[in-house]
């Protein structure tokens, strides 16, 4: 979503090209008004590092509990959609780490379903609090995401070659746990633990996810047209059964039927757009 007006404005931030592989975008969101602003985020099956400047921002889990956003957090791979709000003068950029880039970074296992941790956790030192004092001392943001990747930089490490092959994957007609472990003289079980490991999710469950993002830009295209939405197009070109396990994966991601996600797309951000 990229939204621009007088009291809130957010957009994305394209990343130079050496960092391509391990950072999609950045996401920056302000709120000048006097009310608190509330969006639902669509699951990406990103990991993402948040930053918070000004009033506190807030995210709401399927729980109905409130986590706040003191000055950073690490959250993610994000499987699910849920709510977050800023509230009246608050500033986020949010970092959105591809594939395996939270290993490189943080060499420790994505934290999946735990709930939302302080990066500085996962060192011995406080230096992403140290981070967010240097980066709230730029007016703009675009010097604070230049900063902020000559900080990461530092501790980008190498690549493990079973995860690039995953990573770089893109025969869709072949099964990549069994064509990598083939590849590599290992077993299959290997390769699995190797995604869970470096990636925070499983093969299955990407796949599953890329079905349902499928069936997300066909619906949305629809609303461009003035012809009427074709389920039944949707549930064959995305692979599914039938119409219920096209419904029962919007209930899993969004908690909406595919019906409701149409009706009310404008008020959620997709961030794979």
């Amino acid at each position: 979503m990229t939204k621009r007006n007088e009291k809130y404005h957010s957009f994305k931030i394209a990343v130079p090209k050496d960092f391509e592989e391990v950072i999609s975008h950045f996401y920056y969101a302000e709120n000048k008004s006097e009310e608190p602003l509330t969006q639902t985020l669509l699951p990406s099956y990103q990991t993402i590092l948040v930053f918070n400047f000004g009033s506190k921002a807030l995210l709401h889990s399927k729980q109905n509990t409130t986590i706040e956003v003191d000055k950073c957090l690490v959250l993610g791979p994000i499987k699910k959609a849920f709510d977050y709000s800023l509230q009246p003068q608050s500033k986020i950029l949010v970092a959105n780490f591809k594939n395996d880039a939270f290993y490189r970074f943080f060499r420790n296992t994505p934290i999946g379903e735990k709930e939302p941790l302080d990066p500085d956790s996962l060192f011995k030192e406080n230096c992403f609090t140290a981070l967010w004092y240097e980066l709230n001392e730029f007016s703009e943001v675009n010097l604070q995401v230049k900063h902020l990747l000559e900080y990461c930089n530092v501790f980008l490490k190498p690549r493990n070659p079973i995860a690039e092959q995953l990573s770089n994957f893109k025969e869709a007609h072949l099964n990549p746990i069994k064509t990598v472990a083939s590849n590599n003289n290992l077993t299959e079980r290997i390769i699995q633990i190797n995604q869970k490991k470096h990636f925070g999710y499983s093969a299955k469950e990407i796949s599953r996810y890329r079905r349902f993002l499928n069936a997300i830009e066909l619906l949305e295209n629809f609303a461009t047209k003035p012809s009427k939405k074709d389920w039944f197009a949707i549930i064959s070109e995305c692979g599914y059964y039938d119409q219920s396990q096209l419904i029962n994966d919007f209930k899993h991601y969004i908690n909406l039927s595919p019906t409701k996600y149409f009706k009310f797309q404008q008020e959620i951000c997709n961030p794979t757009k």
